[in-house]
């Protein structure tokens, strides 16, 4: 990992897709993008592009009577550029109201016991999260509250700040996908025309608009807190 200077500031933005033409991928590099912009050096981890194993393994699973325990290399790989970070932007499309698996696995082995959390004074205090999370459903869909409520349950209060961050922010972002869809009151999947031409770049553009502010927004915030 290239070296930086002690007063540059590093965001380690994680990518969970399994597709590099994905909108969760377009998605993650204008937010590179737009933080690289306001003065941050961006380490791009592309989980499924650098084949992360998800899957837990005996070297990774915590032992709780110790905390120093050695896990395996590239665990250990994975805790240095969270260490290096300053903030860390995860995007990923919204599955059953949770993490794809890949991020879920990302966070069980690399989040781990003596190094995310289990300590008088965590690692990774001060450090800021931005979760942006893509989902299909639509802004007008009853399920998008409890969707939000959700995933700041499980992302801000179960993890990050568990895990010892200053800020936790989730940005879901609604209106992902190309045809719009919803479940009725009898559980029936409702999918509508698709969008296209002009409609569909206008939905674009207001679909990066909303990125756009999540970030600026966590940028503010970190302004207003220095």
């Amino acid at each position: 990992m290239p070296q930086h200077s002690s007063d540059t500031r590093t965001a380690l933005v994680v990518v969970a897709h399994h597709r590099s033409d994905s909108l969760t991928a377009h998605t993650a590099r204008r937010a590179a993008a737009r933080l690289e912009a306001a003065g941050y050096r961006i380490d791009l981890l592309d989980l499924h592009a650098e084949g992360f194993d998800p899957r837990m393994n005996v070297a990774d699973q915590p032992d709780w009577g110790n905390r120093e325990k050695p896990y395996s290399d590239e665990t250990h790989a994975h805790m240095r550029r969270i260490q290096d970070a300053d903030v860390v932007v995860a995007v990923f499309p919204v599955y059953w109201q949770s993490v794809p698996a890949v991020l879920k696995g990302w966070i069980d082995r690399v989040w781990n016991y003596g190094f995310a959390y289990g300590r008088s004074k965590p690692r990774l205090a001060g450090k800021r999260m931005l979760w942006l999370a893509l989902a299909g459903a639509t802004a007008d869909d009853p399920v998008a509250e409890s969707m939000q409520s959700v995933l700041e349950a499980n992302l801000s209060d179960g993890i990050a700040y568990y895990c010892g961050f200053s800020r936790s922010t989730v940005g879901l972002l609604l209106d992902a996908e190309e045809r719009p869809q919803r479940i009725d009151a009898e559980g029936v999947l409702l999918v509508g025309e698709a969008v296209a031409g002009a409609e569909r770049e206008a939905q674009y553009t207001d679909f990066d608009r909303r990125a756009r502010k999540f970030v600026e927004e966590f940028l503010a915030d970190e302004r207003i807190a220095a």
